[in-house]
């Protein structure tokens, strides 16, 4: 419903939750509460809307209430300064570079290794 791909929730859990594993996940009629927890963390979605799912009611408030600038909350909605989505993919663009530099970090570090070993 929120358009999530299983990779992407996948790599959000950590190491150790790939699609499979995901998939799975999504068959089970219930599912412990670590778990539970972990995804609600992931997902930045209270435990007890997992808890108290109903999908026709979720279907209702995606479809009426989720608009450009509008983030649900208990009294319906309230508008935003922000586009969430775009909120979204500064936040990744901000991993990618910090990922980017990283590598570089890494292969200065490599080089310098590579001229101490060659003296």
């Amino acid at each position: 419903m929120l358009g999530i791909k299983q990779e992407a929730l996948a790599f959000d859990l950590g190491n150790e939750w790939n699609q499979k594993k995901i998939s799975m996940l999504e068959q089970k009629d219930v599912i412990e509460n670590d778990i539970l927890d972990q995804i609600s963390q992931a997902l930045k979605i209270p435990v007890e809307a997992f808890q108290n799912f109903d999908e026709e009611q979720a279907v209702n408030i995606i479809a009426n209430t989720f608009h450009e600038g509008a983030v649900a909350n208990n009294s319906g909605y309230i508008n935003c300064a922000f586009n969430p989505i775009d909120k979204i993919v500064q936040i990744h663009e901000e991993k990618i570079a910090l990922y980017e530099r990283m590598l570089k970090e890494k292969d200065e570090m490599m080089a310098r290794l590579e001229k101490l070993i060659t003296k």
